[in-house]
């Protein structure tokens, strides 16, 4: 458990042996010492750079779920470390960044669409409803063969949408874009035990249109 001298000597090894056999693994190892030693983003940051430059190596999909791992730590509320060591409060900016890294090096895998999701759920935290929607909506088109993920995303969307038509003034557009995402929703997936609560919201939405 010396990960720091563990770190150290397997850095050597990449920076020494770039091209061997032994230098995908090793990076790896740079990454799993950092994560070790709570310096999540450092350790994020080396397992990005096993993905760029050794995209082939057998384990990829395990350095991806690590990824995934720490970018929910950030988006629960976990502070950055600059440089490794001076604590900041978490950016959910960098966060999102977090999450599009990990879509952009591995859009099919099996913590894509959660990564996805993922990015709404932050920009929710913003009140950022408009790009929260946008989120949730390339879920539910992208993996729409996925129909439990398709249906949370979609239901997420017009919860979002729902947000925003009730922030500051009445917002007419939004209100008539949550009825439509609630109105898919219901006849997509009529089986699902939330089709019930779309149609309820669905009147309240309507009921505060005619009052708008």
């Amino acid at each position: 458990k010396k990960f720091s001298l563990a770190g150290k000597a397997a850095k050597r090894v990449v920076t020494k042996w770039p091209f061997s056999d032994y230098a995908p693994q090793a990076q790896y190892l740079v990454g799993r010492c950092s994560e070790a030693q709570g310096k999540d983003e450092v350790a994020f940051t080396q397992y990005q750079k096993v993905l760029e430059k050794y995209p082939k190596m057998t384990n990829a999909q395990e350095v991806i779920d690590r990824q995934f791992v720490i970018a929910n730590k950030f988006l629960a509320g976990k502070w950055r470390k600059v440089l490794g060591y001076i604590p900041v409060p978490p950016s959910t900016d960098k966060t999102v960044q977090m999450y599009e890294k990990i879509l952009k090096n591995a859009p099919y895998s099996d913590v894509a669409p959660l990564a996805q999701m993922n990015i709404g759920t932050a920009r929710e935290k913003q009140k950022n409803y408009a790009e929260a929607v946008k989120a949730y909506e390339r879920v539910a088109d992208k993996y729409s063969e996925r129909e439990k993920v398709a249906a949370d995303a979609l239901f997420k969307a017009g919860l979002a949408t729902l947000k925003q038509s009730k922030t500051a003034e009445y917002d007419q557009n939004a209100a008539a874009q949550a009825i439509s995402i609630f109105t898919d929703f219901a006849a997509l997936h009529p089986e699902d035990k939330r089709a019930a609560e779309c149609q309820k919201k669905i009147d309240e939405l309507k009921t505060e249109q005619a009052r708008g």
